[in-house]
């Protein structure tokens, strides 16, 4: 049996991603699975509220210092278990935000022998302030936060636009690219970066 391929979007957020995968999984051509780092976060964090509801801090905790205890752990979770489904032959669509090197150069790592689809989700940093402000679900100034650090990468296996095509058109670029048979391996050409989290 292959492995199952990964499709990595990359991109800050509000760029577009999670509605680009819903879209992937709701068509019927290639069955997807899709994980998205969101969804971690919000299952640990209703894990401690369930288990703890009263639970009241004696300190104050600095963001950097709950990066490295919570953060970077749930990460490396995400990226083994996005491995583990292609490891088993089922296809993933990863939405995650790789915000800093350190991230990065562990999906790197963990992504270097499976089948990876590296896709830019591309979006001014104008537009994405306004879909925040729109959303009202998202601090404000977060995107633009990424921005930089998001999109630092100049090479993907494709490229899409979420201000010039909505989520579908997305989806059917991703897909015609995908039956194309064209070879993706832009990612595991990158190279690891010098360590940095901010």
């Amino acid at each position: 049996m292959k492995q199952g391929m990964i499709v990595l979007l990359n991109g800050t957020s509000s760029s577009g991603k999670t509605s680009i995968s819903i879209e992937l999984v709701n068509q019927k051509e290639i069955l997807f699975h899709h994980l998205s780092i969101d969804d971690f976060f919000h299952s640990f964090n209703e894990f401690i509220d369930k288990k703890f509801p009263d639970i009241e801090p004696t300190r104050e905790v600095d963001d950097h210092v709950v990066a490295q205890i919570i953060f970077d752990p749930i990460v490396s979770m995400f990226y083994s278990t996005v491995k583990l489904f292609s490891e088993m032959g089922l296809n993933v669509i990863v939405d995650t935000v790789i915000e800093n090197d350190k991230w990065f150069d562990e999906c790197l790592d963990v992504f270097s022998d499976q089948p990876t689809l590296f896709i830019g989700v591309i979006c001014s940093k104008e537009e994405l302030i306004r879909r925040e402000q729109t959303r009202g679900d998202r601090k404000i100034g977060l995107a633009a936060s990424q921005f930089s650090k998001v999109y630092c990468f100049n090479e993907y296996d494709l490229e899409v636009n979420t201000e010039d095509l909505n989520p579908i058109e997305c989806a059917e670029k991703i897909l015609s690219f995908i039956k194309s048979d064209k070879d993706y391996s832009v990612f595991k050409k990158l190279s690891k970066r010098n360590v940095s989290v901010s």
